[in-house]
């Protein structure tokens, strides 16, 4: 029995490492080229695995993308507690932070067909919970709340990719001035209740 969990941890511990050296190694490829132009040979042969372990542990690169995406936003800050969290009392911290402090993600935001697929899986995760706040703290229909959700998230990557482009040195003071503006913009449209509450 106990010969048996020893052996279950050596597998669990083998099948983390394979997979993380599969991630790694596709985003050390799309350093290099777009993702629709690799392929699972060339992950196989720089990760130094055969076919048959890929295969065990991924369908195929679209489910490694997939993986890594779900990686990189599962512990980041929904835009809106970004925005109007007091300061210091969030538990995770914002989506562009964890761009600008890891080189390891920044690839991602250069390729356009990734973007696209990281759109839709920030949508997934924080859409809903957005625009129902917004909703019931305001007298916005669901297509306007769904357009200020939209118009955020669209802007923010297109800021993200464009300081990334140009290596902007201070992220930090640009990101003040874009997190100033959503709020106030925010803060039009809150009861004035909520609003005092996130400005005092």
């Amino acid at each position: 029995m106990v010969a048996d969990k020893e052996q279950g941890r050596k597998m669990d511990r083998r099948t983390r490492y394979t997979r993380q050296a599969i991630r790694d190694t596709l985003l050390e490829l799309m350093e290099e080229k777009p993702f629709s132009r690799i392929t699972v040979t060339e992950v196989c042969k720089l990760a130094e695995l055969n076919r048959g372990t890929f295969y065990l542990h991924y369908l195929d690169l679209d489910d490694v993308l997939d993986d890594i995406l779900s990686e990189m936003i599962s512990d980041t800050t929904c835009a809106l507690d970004h925005v109007l969290c007091p300061e210091g009392q969030c538990a995770t911290y914002p989506f562009c932070d964890k761009i600008h402090s890891s080189g390891r993600y920044r690839v991602l935001f250069l390729d356009e067909s990734v973007t696209e697929r990281l759109m839709k899986k920030l949508s997934d995760t924080c859409k809903e919970r957005y625009v129902t706040y917004l909703m019931s703290h305001s007298l916005l229909t669901f297509p306007e709340a769904e357009a200020i959700f939209t118009f955020q998230m669209n802007g923010c990557l297109a800021i993200n990719r464009l300081m990334l482009r140009n290596h902007c040195p201070d992220w930090k003071t640009v990101q003040r001035a874009v997190d100033g503006f959503i709020k106030a913009g925010l803060e039009h449209h809150l009861l004035s209740d909520r609003a005092q509450h996130f400005s005092g």
